[in-house]
């Protein structure tokens, strides 16, 4: 049996009035506290005025101190490899050999030549003094005694010409003996026993790499770029660490050196360099980093806790606890942070308490039950370093990249 339509209409009524009050139940004043009408739970921590450093993390790649290709210096046949990839050497340490037959056979003539030209050099003198005698007595001609001392003045040069030869024949002779140009590490052989080698080998025989130091080339934005050059313009050491796969990964600590005169007008960055002492190796040539550096210094600037901020329709904002107990919304224009602390430069006062734990449950006018959150430990200022130091002082108190 079909109900009348008016008994129909009366019950949806009735349904809408039960949820209109419900809904205002909700909405009373009692509505910011937990079911069990208690304060929600929160903590809090203080806003304060303070110094921040602004970090710049920036891919990078290490560069040896120097890198050397070792080719022959004569052309000759390849009898001997003296080294290990890997080994360390000492400038002037052996690393190959090439035949030196065919040189010592060119300093065996250089030397037959020169022997030759002392001979005559020494027979011609004598003939002069003998001739020099007779001119005294009056017994020969000027013209023949003139004569012998341009020949004495000629063998007397070739002997310096031959002298010359033998020179160079035992400079190509020692040539035959490839020694390391540098101290460092060397690489893997690039050519076998057997081959013919030459100063025109673009290859050559292996590369001697000096690593200790090494240096990092990392790029940074113009913008970060103009604090960089400032404070190292005003003669201050700046910090460099280097990062390899993670956060936790840290390789060393070195310093900034350089930077290029130049914006590359692809990318928008300037290219700087540090120095590594790199003691243990850890860094490796061509090996892809993480280069971290502080840019710049805020030297007043209010800091909150990064989980303080949090995002709305109408941007950042925190939640800050009243006097009488209750959270007023501040809307807030924050700056750099670390990822544990976070700049803001306008909405909330130094000494503000804000809500760093349970704000995804209140709402503004929320009664709450705060509870004050540990102090965090205090960071270094301005981080530094003493110029001329292998490693930086470490830094206890900074976040990761």
């Amino acid at each position: 049996m079909a109900r009348h339509p008016a008994k129909v209409t009366a019950v949806v009524i009735l349904g809408i009035v039960a949820v209109v009050v419900l809904w205002r139940v909700g909405r009373s004043p009692s509505g910011g506290k937990s079911a069990a009408g208690q304060a929600v739970p929160v903590v809090v921590a203080a806003a304060r005025q303070g110094s921040f450093v602004v970090w710049q993390s920036q891919p990078g790649t290490v560069v040896p101190a120097n890198s050397v290709v070792v080719r022959s210096h004569v052309d000759g046949t390849l009898t001997r490899i003296a080294f290990t990839g890997g080994q360390k050497v000492k400038q002037g340490d052996l690393l190959a050999e090439v035949d030196p037959r065919p040189f010592q056979a060119q300093v065996q003539l250089a030397d037959g030549d020169l022997a030759r030209s002392q001979a005559q050099l020494a027979n011609a003198e004598e003939v002069l003094g003998h001739y020099q005698a007779l001119q005294k007595q009056d017994s020969i001609s000027r013209q023949r005694v003139a004569d012998q001392q341009s020949l004495v003045r000629q063998y007397a040069a070739e002997v310096k010409a031959g002298q010359g030869r033998v020179g160079s024949a035992r400079l190509q002779l020692s040539a035959t003996r490839i020694t390391s140009p540098i101290a460092g590490t060397v690489g893997l052989r690039r050519v076998d026993p057997g081959n013919l080698v030459g100063p025109s080998d673009a290859r050559g025989i292996a590369v001697v790499t000096q690593s200790q130091p090494s240096k990092v080339v990392f790029s940074v934005p113009v913008g970060a770029a103009s604090h960089v050059l400032q404070r190292l313009h005003g003669g201050a050491c700046i910090p460099v660490d280097a990062y390899g796969d993670g956060p936790d990964d840290r390789l060393g600590a070195g310093r900034l050196l350089g930077a290029n005169n130049e914006v590359d007008p692809a990318t928008g960055t300037v290219k700087f360099e540090a120095e590594f002492a790199n003691a243990d190796g850890t860094l490796l040539p061509n090996q892809f980093v993480t280069a971290r550096l502080p840019v710049e210094v805020l030297p007043r600037a209010i800091l909150v806790p990064a989980a303080a901020i949090q995002q709305g329709a109408d941007g950042p904002f925190v939640y800050v606890v009243k006097a009488d107990k209750t959270v007023a919304v501040a809307s807030v224009k924050a700056g750099p942070g670390d990822g544990t602390t976070s700049v803001v430069t306008d909405g909330v006062a130094p000494g503000a308490q804000v809500v760093v734990e349970g704000a995804d449950r209140l709402r503004a006018g929320s009664v709450v039950d705060a509870r004050m959150a540990a102090t965090p430990a205090p960071k270094d200022a301005v981080p530094t370093c003493r110029p001329g130091d292998a490693h930086p002082p470490a830094r206890t108190a900074t976040a990761h990249p």
